[in-house]
């Protein structure tokens, strides 16, 4: 396990998946990440790479071969090497090895760095495209946020302001892909109300979204999470039935479409990156 810390923060990490795994409030020594109860998901932080959701069979086809990819990829299962390290700063990084290329054919340096500054974690994402040739890939952030249900509050106390949205165009998953039809969740002031029964079909699957500053807090006191994220185009919503926590999910791609053909090159939100070339994505979460 790596930690970092300044005055106000403590973070820890796995180095399998580079994973974030803890975020407390130095404070007031409260919990910011869920705390991964298998019983309702293992999971805390992963990343999501190199596509997100899940495939059509979990196969997906190119350059006339078929390659298979488990749902979210393979980077939350690789251990990555600590590139540099601080007090306050580590760097992670995963590299295309013989292994990846048997399912994913490019060569790639996928870099996660995590910052504290005051009371903000910020997490840079930068993937190289190492091939001589243009590679395809998604990558997606799914950290999950702990609610607080202790102290007299409830889950329905809990609710998500939009900085930018009056309404949610919501994709439905079927199968965990993607439906071609869409609803839509209009807005209380441009907040969305927390519940169990939110999550009751899944994830909250949003391509047109404009907010890029997100605020999960409860009614019944000043505790706030400010999330805010930029160059990823698309956003989830999730929690596991009856679990207190809820993962804001910015993401640069989507499971596949119900329709999709399988060609990695026309996959709906796919990123091309040209030979030699580098891409970057952040988001940041600051605690009130």
């Amino acid at each position: 396990m790596i930690t970092i810390q300044n005055n106000k923060l403590k973070a820890a990490f796995n180095e399998l998946g580079a994973e974030l795994i803890s975020l407390i409030n130095l404070e007031t020594e409260k919990e910011i990440i869920w705390n991964g109860n298998p019983d309702f998901w293992g999971g805390q932080s992963p990343v999501l790479f190199p596509t997100v959701g899940a495939l059509k069979n979990e196969q997906y086809i190119f350059e006339g071969k078929t390659y298979e990819l488990p749902r979210h990829g393979f980077a939350r299962r690789r251990t990555f090497d600590v590139k540099n390290s601080s007090d306050n700063e580590v760097i992670f990084e995963l590299k295309s090895d013989e292994e990846s290329l048997k399912i994913y054919p490019f060569e790639f340096s996928l870099e996660i760095k995590y910052t504290l500054v005051e009371k903000k974690l910020t997490v840079s994402y930068q993937v190289k495209n190492l091939s001589e040739k243009e590679m395809y890939f998604s990558l997606g952030a799914h950290p999950g946020f702990a609610i607080d249900t202790e102290n007299d509050l409830n889950y329905n106390d809990y609710e998500i302001a939009f900085s930018d949205d009056e309404k949610l165009g919501i994709h439905p998953l079927i199968n965990n892909l993607i439906s071609n039809e869409t609803q839509t969740i209009e807005l209380d002031n441009k907040t969305l109300p927390l519940s169990y029964e939110l999550f009751s079909k899944d994830a909250l699957v949003m391509t047109t979204m404009k907010s890029r500053e997100l605020i999960l807090r409860n009614n019944k006191n000043n505790h706030k999470v400010i999330f805010t994220f930029s160059n990823f185009p698309y956003f989830g919503i999730w929690a596991a039935k009856n679990a207190d926590f809820v993962c804001l999910e910015p993401w640069r791609g989507i499971a596949d479409l119900e329709n999709h053909n399988q060609e990695l090159t026309e996959k709906f939100g796919i990123l091309k990156l040209e030979k030699h070339q580098d891409w970057k994505a952040d988001w940041a979460v600051e605690i009130e």
